[in-house]
This record gives structure tokens, C-alpha cells and sequence, in this order.
């Protein structure tokens, strides 16, 4: 493999709004940071987008909760995996032109709660002093967990521009401890905070039309050390900017390099391979989450794959950390909004 070069990202740790007062990109705001620092001041109407998506990882399953508002759309959705059985299960509504379906989603990332409110679902994502809340009702699944950020915990926010009208700020968050319970068909499973982990996603910019993208994430412990994984592709090709980290023992280090990624669009199922000068990962999954939404103008396409991450990664340092069934997902996306 040839090394990509390292792209020049700055860290940014004074506060800084995302838009000028005209709509566009503010240009202080392309950076990184290893805490929610940009406020998300969207103007106009049609193209934006605001999501926030939770994951939540137990050694017996995987579950995940989404709000997502375009403007003119809402996406509410729910998913349920357990990893013994390997059978899973998704819930999803689709509101057009929305009134009432979602509360006024905060500007600066964990500031306000993001409620979704759906015919056949009820969604709750409501801030703590000590974390997030995470509530969800549907006539297959009920979630309610508490998710802990630990005083000092570290994410990693970036601002990936497109151009001036174009731009997505993403905080991605993960080895969070997480308790509380489960029902999934009537089954109930209890979530350890030793041992469940809560990953977050969270999105607000001005998308292009179409866009194809990569994201894997992983949280656990491997050979004595808690290890985050966070890595994207493909959506960020031809910016200044990577959403690309490692997590190690609770620090975040930025990758500023494009990774390679390698897998079969003809069978999901089969080995990924994520490379760059300090990654060296096989993702095995064990689960393939396919979905397919087409209506010509707006299209949704995607596979995400949960399975276990093995290999290693070297620190800002140079030292190598073993990587050993730290379970996660990779996924590829393409959407039409």
C-alpha cells in the first residue's frame, strides 16, 4: 500500500459558530476538537440535515436509535441485534413535510434533547449531568439507558467542507459506558456499564445532492487498554479534512491521513480491510444491515456490517497496540437527498 500524505488539520479549542451570518461556511470554523465547540447555526431551508444517531454495544447485542431532520424530511428508526443468534430486526417511519415530529434539535452538540415523535414510536435522547438519557418505545423494542461521560472524556468534532455552501460538522463519540435495560420480542437483557459501550454520531450541515460514504466504529478493551476506533471514507475525499481518530486509554489522536479501505460489494459478509501508516485492521462482521429506500429523487442505500475489529494501531509515539475483538461496524451509504 502507498501512504496517502497527511492532510493539514488544525485542533480548535475556543467556541466558534459553524455559518457566517449569510449561511455559509465560516472559514475559522474547518478544524477539529476533542469537544463540542461549534454551534450549529443553519440557515434557510431545503438543504439541511441534523441527525442523531446512538449505538449501543453489549457482549449479547447491539442496539441503535436515530433522529434524523432534512427539512422537509423526518427518518425515525430503531434496530435490534443479537449477536448470539445473529438475528435482527429494524423499525423505521418516514414523515414528509413535518410539523411536531421533532423538537428544535440543539445547535451545540449535548446541549438539548432531541426527541422523535412518530406514529408507532417515541424516541428520546435527553441530557444529563452526568451523560445522555436514551428512551425509546416501539411495538417491538423499549430502551432505557443512561449513557456516562466521564468527567474530561474526549470526542472528536470535525468540520469537513465541501465549499462555502456545502459543509457537515460531525461529533463522533464512543467507548461511553452505558446501564440500563433492554426489551427486544419480549425478552429483557440488562446493560452492565463494565461491559456495554455507547457510541454517538451526531451531524448537523448542508449536504450535495448525492454523496457515497464509509464509517466503522468500535469500542472495547484489548490486551489491558480501552480502545475507540473511529475511521471514514469517501465522503471526505478532496477536503482538507479526515473524521478519521484512535481512542486510547481515553485520549483522542486525530489520523489527518485518507485510510484504505477494501471490501466485497458482492458479499457484505465477507472480510474488510481498513489500512494507513498507523491502522492495520481485518473487520470480520457477523451481521449485514441492509437497506434500500428509492424514489427517484431521493434515494437511501446501505449496508452496515457489525463484526469484531483484530490487528493493530500505533499511537502518536509510535507505540503499536494489539487490537483483538473490539466489536463495532463498517458500513457503506449512499444517499440522495
Amino acid at each position: 500500500m502507498t501512504p496517502m500524505p497527511d492532510k493539514t488539520e488544525r485542533e480548535i479549542t475556543e467556541p466558534v459558530d459553524l455559518c457566517l451570518p449569510d449561511g455559509t461556511l465560516n472559514p475559522a470554523a474547518v478544524g477539529w476538537s476533542r469537544r463540542p465547540l461549534h454551534r450549529a447555526n443553519l440557515r434557510g431551508w431545503g438543504r439541511n440535515k441534523r441527525f442523531e444517531y446512538w449505538c449501543i454495544t453489549t457482549p449479547e447485542l447491539a442496539v441503535a436509535l436515530n433522529v434524523s431532520h432534512s427539512d422537509y424530511r423526518v427518518t425515525l428508526a430503531t434496530f435490534f441485534l443479537n449477536r448470539s443468534t445473529r438475528e435482527g430486526f429494524s423499525e423505521a417511519e418516514i414523515h414528509w413535510l413535518p410539523r411536531g415530529r421533532v423538537d428544535v434539535m440543539p445547535e451545540l452538540s449535548g446541549s438539548g434533547k432531541v426527541v422523535g415523535r412518530g406514529d408507532r414510536m417515541l424516541i428520546e435522547m435527553l441530557p444529563t449531568s452526568t451523560g445522555t438519557t436514551l428512551r425509546a418505545a416501539t411495538a417491538r423494542l423499549t430502551v432505557a439507558l443512561d449513557v456516562i461521560e466521564p468527567p474530561g472524556h474526549e470526542s472528536m468534532g470535525v468540520v469537513v467542507p465541501w465549499d462555502s455552501k456545502r459543509f457537515q460538522y460531525t461529533r463522533k463519540d464512543n467507548c461511553l459506558p452505558v446501564r440500563g435495560r433492554i426489551v427486544a420480542d419480549r425478552v429483557e437483557y440488562l446493560v452492565d456499564p463494565a461491559t456495554a459501550y455507547a457510541t454517538l454520531d451526531h451531524g448537523r450541515g448542508r449536504w450535495p445532492y448525492s454523496i457515497l460514504w464509509n464509517w466503522a466504529a468500535g469500542s472495547g478493551r484489548s490486551a489491558g487498554h480501552e480502545i475507540g476506533l473511529q475511521f471514514g471514507a469517501k465522503w471526505t475525499d478532496g477536503t482538507p479534512s479526515t473524521e478519521n481518530a484512535l481512542r486510547i486509554d481515553g485520549r483522542v489522536q486525530k489520523i489527518s491521513q485518507e485510510l484504505e479501505w477494501t471490501y466485497d460489494r458482492t458479499d457484505w459478509l465477507r472480510p474488510w480491510t481498513i489500512k494507513g501508516d498507523r491502522v492495520d485492521l481485518v473487520f470480520t462482521p457477523i451481521y449485514d444491515r441492509q437497506s434500500s429506500f428509492d424514489r427517484v429523487v431521493v434515494l437511501s442505500r446501505e449496508h452496515q456490517c457489525f463484526g469484531s475489529f483484530n490487528g493493530h494501531i500505533i499511537d502518536e509515539s509510535g507505540r503499536r497496540f494489539a487490537v483483538e475483538q473490539v466489536f463495532g461496524w463498517a458500513e457503506e451509504v449512499h444517499r440522495r437527498w
